[in-house]
Parts: C-alpha cells; sequence; structure tokens
C-alpha cells in the first residue's frame, strides 16, 4: 500500500507496510502512481507529453529498484501476528488511579462531569489505592516498568493520599522488583511550592491543562463562580516546567469549534516558554455547541498546515519546541503489538474509581457496560478482556485501508464506541485529523532533514 502526498514543496511517498518514506521528484512521484496498474511503455505513453522518455523509464527503473529491495509496494506482513492475541496472557503494565472524583473548576466541555463521571463526587481512600498499587503488582508478571497516572477530576485535591500511595509503591519496588513511573495530571490550581517539589522528586511526567490564549482557556476553564483561571495558573505552570528543565512534562490543552485557530493557542504556548506541549481536539456529542462538526474538517487541516510550518520556521530559529502529535518513528520503533492495537486500554492499562471498580480506560468510567471488576476481586469480567484484546487495525474495516493504521494504531476505543456504539468502529472525524497529523510529521522530518544537510 502506498500513500503519496504534497506538502510544502515536497512530493513524499510512503510506504505503509514497511514504513519507508520517499522524497522524490515530479517524474517518479508520477510514476509511482501509475507503476502498479501500467506496463513501463504505458507509462512512458501516459507521461510522454509532460516529461522526457530517458526521464520516465530512469524514474521507472529506480522505482523498480526500490520495490525489488522492498522498499515500495511491500507486502503486510503485521496481519498473522494478531491471530493468536486473544490467547495471550494479561499483563497489567498501567493505571490511571481517579484519585479525585472532584474538581475545582467548571471546564465547559469535560467529559468527567466536573470530576462526577456519571456518578458521584468522591475522593480515593489510601486502602483503595493501596489495593490498586498491589493489584498491578500482582498482575504484571516479569515486568518491571509500571506506570500509575493521578488523574481525576484534580488529583491535588487529594494530595495527601497522593503522596502516601508514592511512598507506599517505592517501598515496595525492591521486594517485588519492580519500578514505579509516578504521573501527574493538574489544572494548576493547587500547585505550591511543595507540591512542586514532591512531582519533580517523583513524577516522571507532569501534564499541565492549558488551553492557550486567556481568552481561549478563560471561556473554557473557568472556576464555578466564572472567574477564568489562566491568570492564576500560568504563573505555577512557567515555575513548575522551570524547575522540572530537562524532567518531562507536557502543557496540554484541548481545543473546541468555538476557537478552531489552535496553532496561535501553541504558538503561544511556545511564547510563554514551554518547550513540550499538546493541544487535543474536543471529542463530545454531536449536539453540543463546542462539538467538532464535520464542516470543520477543512479548517481544522489548514491549522495542522500552518502549525507545521510554523513548527519548522522556530525549529531553524534555535526556538523550538515539542508538539506531542507531530512526534513519529520513522524507524518503526515500537513493537508490532503496540502498532497494531494502540494504547493497551482494558489489557495492559486500566481505570480505577475512587472506590475501587476497574474499567478499561478513563474515557470508560462511569458506563457500567463496561465495569470490569474492582481491586478487592480482582477482573470479573474476562470477556470485556478479551474484546479488547482483539481491538487492533485488522478487526477495524475502517483501518484496513488508511495509510496511518500503523501510526494511531486504530486509533481510540472509547471515541469509536461513543459515536457508533462499537469499540472496532472508528471516529471518522478523528481519523481525518490524525492522518493530517502524520502527514505532517513526515513531512517536517523532510524539511528539517533537508536544513540539516545544507
Amino acid at each position: 500500500m502506498i500513500h503519496q502526498y504534497k506538502s510544502n514543496g515536497y512530493n513524499i511517498v510512503l510506504d505503509v507496510n514497511s514504513g519507508a518514506v520517499h522524497v522524490v521528484d515530479e517524474v517518479t512521484y508520477d510514476v509511482i502512481a501509475l507503476f502498479e496498474e501500467k506496463t513501463k511503455e504505458e507509462i512512458i505513453e501516459a507521461l510522454e507529453t509532460t516529461y522526457a522518455a530517458s526521464e520516465i523509464e530512469e524514474a521507472y527503473e529506480e522505482v523498480k529498484t526500490l520495490k525489488e529491495e522492498e522498499q515500495l509496494f511491500t507486502e503486510d506482513i503485521y496481519e498473522k501476528y494478531m491471530t493468536d492475541f486473544k490467547n495471550r496472557k494479561t499483563v497489567v503494565k498501567a493505571m490511571c488511579l481517579h484519585i479525585a472524583h472532584d474538581c475545582n473548576l467548571a471546564c465547559r466541555y469535560c467529559f468527567a462531569e466536573e470530576g462526577e463521571y456519571h456518578g458521584r463526587r468522591a475522593l480515593m481512600s489510601l486502602e483503595v489505592g493501596k489495593k490498586a498499587l498491589d493489584f498491578l503488582i500482582e498482575n504484571s508478571g516479569s515486568r518491571v516498568n509500571l506506570e500509575v497516572d493521578f488523574f481525576g477530576g484534580e488529583p491535588l485535591m487529594n494530595w495527601d493520599v497522593v503522596k502516601e500511595l508514592v511512598k507506599y509503591g517505592r517501598s515496595r519496588e525492591k521486594e517485588c522488583n519492580k519500578n514505579f513511573r509516578f504521573t501527574l495530571t493538574t489544572n494548576g490550581v493547587l500547585l505550591n511550592d511543595e507540591i512542586m517539589e514532591f512531582a519533580n522528586k517523583e513524577m516522571a511526567n507532569v501534564v499541565m491543562s492549558l488551553d492557550g490564549r486567556p481568552e481561549v482557556n478563560d471561556f473554557n476553564r473557568p472556576f464555578r463562580n466564572g472567574k477564568g483561571s489562566y491568570e492564576l495558573i500560568v504563573p505555577k505552570f512557567q515555575e513548575l516546567a522551570k524547575q522540572r528543565e530537562d524532567m518531562s512534562y507536557y502543557v496540554r490543552g484541548t481545543f473546541t469549534r468555538e476557537h478552531l485557530d489552535f496553532s496561535e493557542d501553541v504558538k503561544h504556548y511556545a511564547d510563554l516558554g514551554f518547550k513540550h506541549m499538546s493541544i487535543e481536539p474536543v471529542v463530545a456529542p454531536p449536539e453540543e455547541p463546542y462539538a467538532l462538526r464535520e464542516e470543520d474538517i477543512p479548517k481544522i487541516l489548514e491549522e495542522y498546515d500552518k502549525l507545521a510550518a510554523e513548527y519548522i520556521k522556530r525549529k531553524k530559529e534555535g526556538k523550538g519546541f515539542n508538539f506531542f502529535h507531530f512526534n513519529i518513528d520513522l524507524e518503526q520503533g515500537p513493537c508490532v503489538a503496540k502498532r497494531l492495537s494502540g494504547c493497551g486500554s482494558g489489557t495492559e492499562y486500566l481505570a480505577v474509581t475512587p472506590w475501587g471498580d476497574f474499567y478499561p480506560c478513563h474515557q470508560f468510567v462511569g458506563n457500567e457496560e463496561f465495569l470490569m471488576g474492582n481491586v478487592y476481586e480482582g477482573i470479573t469480567r474476562t470477556d470485556i478482556q478479551d474484546e479488547f484484546k482483539m481491538c487492533n487495525v485488522y478487526a477495524k474495516p475502517k483501518c484496513r485501508e488508511c495509510f496511518a493504521r500503523y501510526y494511531c494504531s486504530g486509533g481510540c476505543a472509547a471515541n469509536a464506541y461513543n459515536f457508533h456504539g462499537n469499540i472496532n468502529d472508528a471516529y471518522d472525524i478523528g481519523c481525518e485529523m490524525q492522518r493530517k497529523r502524520v502527514e505532517c510529521a513526515i513531512m517536517i522530518k523532510a524539511a528539517l532533514s533537508d536544513y540539516e544537510e545544507n
């Protein structure tokens, strides 16, 4: 399978199955488009009004060589890896602890309903948290590195329990031959010096929620009294990012149809001094005024193109930043299973509610259909686990012919379910955005490679 596109002056050809990327001239680009359907003579005849016959023939031979070297038109060898997924032993390696089903902001688009998740406000007890960590240790097999994200609502509203759970996890590492990688997602309202110091010591990554420019953030992320949060949280986020230096952090925002010019918000992050950032499309029922719609797609794709151009410009100026969706591995680094089945929700990754219930991920929390068990009894719905084991790009008809399938790994199961009632479907608007992000990321690598060589 071949994907061809033009971007920022580059003719780009992606061989989907091998992952090989080629930046080619016009004649080679056009020859590749005809290569599988026509003979060499037919290709020359089709293109001879545009190019000299000798150019076409030379390009043809080059393409033929690339095919023989398995750099173009390669076969799909991955589907066979998926046939035994259901029989694999489940090893849990990551948990999202809903440490607080409560929040001190009232974000307009919050899928968690200000932390309630279709249920009640609650804080996780230390007992439940310890049981969750014990379950993770006991069900992680021989895996040494385990990940735990403190999530909400707003986790800092239950900060004492966060600290105690980190202490408990560290106390069990040596005896169990495990290494906990703790992460924290916060809106920043309660950040203070003590929390920053602890986070810098214990948290491998901190995600800071900010929606960009002051007017955008304060429209989307107000306090319950309607007052904006930007003025309070930005200085705290800047200080935390400064303190973490080379340690991992992300400033993460959400864009909605009410502010589609999100490239300006990413630029604003960079202007504030942040180096690592992401901005995600809101996912919401179509009847919501802020929900993205099909008619918004052209504007959204244009914004990714603008952002890619700005990304290159700032890199060349020595003022570069790291945008999450432009970080793709062209060397096919992650293991095959990861590239084909994605985040591991419901199998390798679980979300835990404050009262100890297990769900496949945070976006399923509150939907009783996906209640998998709890910290006291373990996984009681292995049928749900089996269903998620088989959630992969080959189980999704929409993915089979999509060039981006090995980069998005089939997309988000929760989004597929929420829009189509089936985890093996796909969220169509999200797919459009993902394809554009992959195209931009590949173009960026080509442009920066050119720049470095020259």
